[in-house]
């Protein structure tokens, strides 16, 4: 009888574990990179241009389509950014504090930019 107490106890702790990790990562917000394939580089929540989130952590899909660009963003703590020469997708999981962050084209970084305020 101890052993079946201890097996269902491991199974509900083992359960209750794995429900806390699932909401933690639904409720993380989803941010949406996008660099190319033309000279276009966008950060978009829901489809809108990102210009001002609140602190926090955030997911960002990045879809680097040009291996003559990359996306790279910048702010308080964070430094991420794909390669030049490559493409495809990333994800980061970025805590994004209060200041301003922007996202660049590096080579072409005089006109592929954005910016967003983070309070």
């Amino acid at each position: 009888m101890n052993r079946i107490r201890i097996v269902l106890l491991a199974s509900i702790a083992a359960l209750a574990a794995l429900v806390v990790a699932v909401a933690a990562q639904a409720a993380t917000p989803t941010l949406t990179g996008t660099v190319g394939p033309g000279f276009t580089i966008t950060l978009t929540q829901g489809g809108k241009k990102v210009t001002a989130l609140k602190a926090g952590t955030y997911t960002i899909n990045v879809a680097d389509k040009s291996p003559m660009h990359d996306f790279h963003l910048t702010g308080p703590g964070v430094n991420k950014t794909t390669s030049v020469p490559g493409t495809g997708n990333s994800s980061w999981t970025v805590k994004l504090a209060k200041g301003t962050y922007t996202y660049v084209c590096d080579p072409h970084a005089s006109f592929m930019k954005g910016s967003f305020k983070v309070s």
